[in-house]
């Protein structure tokens, strides 16, 4: 044990997804708050054991595999909560579940210390697993900063493993819905591909060929309504890939209304709808990307019980969706 390290350690079994990963890149991504660079130093001074051995950084790990790690410390493993209002749609004494309004970020990031969910949950409720990581309290899965909906906080660490486990196994199954750009060539499809960050725009991810540093990403997809140049859509992803949703309707054609990343615009006006100029001043019906997380399905970390949430759509969503279907009504 190092001084650098806390002297509780974690315990892991390797699921099959990891298969064949490297043990430090594994621990990077199961504890996002450390950095590989800590947990090779960790790996070296034997704080990090192996089915009860020490070994390599580069070790490739196999399915059930025993993990035994001692996490660094955080240079600041301290949050501020903040009172930021929150919409609890369920909680017990193991779980929150949240619907997540639009311009709220999940968890501090490099240009983004305050005015986050993890903040406001850490003013919420008292108790909060730090599994992954002081900065990151109670949180499971993220939700991109406009993207509205579930998301569900775990109360302690072996919930927040028991849900991490779900999620790495693909059990849990997740809705969204959108309001997107275009016509989408059929009703219903799997979109199967490989993503990537984008070479040049470190921000956005790219539809790419299979290949070093991509990551298979699969949706599937179903027409709700069809309207003028614009179409409401189902989406369930089957991986959860960053911007995963997002880049795949810009990858079909059909980016999501007012994603400024995708679709290159910011809102989207009455005006737009019926495709009429008009020299009135207007507001927008929408000035954040039109994606909402609408339904989320897991089995309760405890009871075992299958729970089904879901979040009701935000204003500005119910108002563009019902803009569409009254501008398709006969007059």
């Amino acid at each position: 044990m190092t001084e650098d390290a806390t002297t509780k350690p974690q315990m892991l079994t390797v699921e099959g997804r990891a298969h064949g990963w490297r043990l430090d890149h594994y621990l990077t991504r199961i504890f996002p708050n450390h950095s590989r660079g800590q947990f090779q130093k960790a790996i070296a001074a034997e704080t990090v054991l192996v089915n009860g051995l020490p070994v390599k950084a580069s070790r490739r790990l196999r399915v059930n595999d025993r993990i035994s790690v001692c996490l660094p410390k955080e240079p600041d493993s301290t949050i501020t909560p903040e009172d930021i209002p929150l919409d609890v749609i369920f909680e017990d004494e193991f779980i929150a579940v949240i619907n997540k309004q639009a311009n709220l970020i999940t968890h501090p990031g490099k240009s983004n210390f305050t005015g986050t969910l993890a903040a406001a949950v850490q003013h919420h409720f008292d108790q909060l697993s730090d599994v992954a990581g002081q900065l990151r309290p109670g949180i499971v899965h993220r939700l991109d900063r406009d993207t509205t909906g579930v998301i569900i906080i775990a109360k302690n660490n072996q919930v927040h493993h028991q849900l991490t486990r779900q999620f790495e196994q693909r059990t849990v199954e997740k809705e969204y819905r959108a309001l997107a750009y275009g016509k989408l060539d059929r009703d219903a499809d799997l979109v199967t591909t490989h993503v990537k960050t984008h070479p040049k725009a470190r921000e956005k991810m790219i539809v790419c060929p299979p290949g070093h540093n991509t990551r298979e990403a699969v949706t599937r997809y179903n027409v709700l309504e069809r309207f003028d140049r614009f179409v409401y859509v189902q989406l369930l992803p089957k991986t959860g890939r960053t911007h995963q949703l997002r880049v795949h309707l810009q990858h079909l054609k059909a980016p999501i209304i007012a994603d400024r990343l995708y679709s290159g615009r910011e809102s989207l006006m009455p005006s737009e709808l019926s495709g009429l100029d008009t020299s009135e001043e207007e507001s927008a019906l929408i000035s954040r990307q039109a994606l909402h997380a609408f339904r989320l399905k897991i089995r309760h970390p405890v009871t075992d019980a299958i729970m089904e949430f879901e979040a009701p759509f935000p204003d500005d969503f119910q108002r563009t969706l019902n803009t569409l279907q009254e501008q398709r009504k006969p007059h």
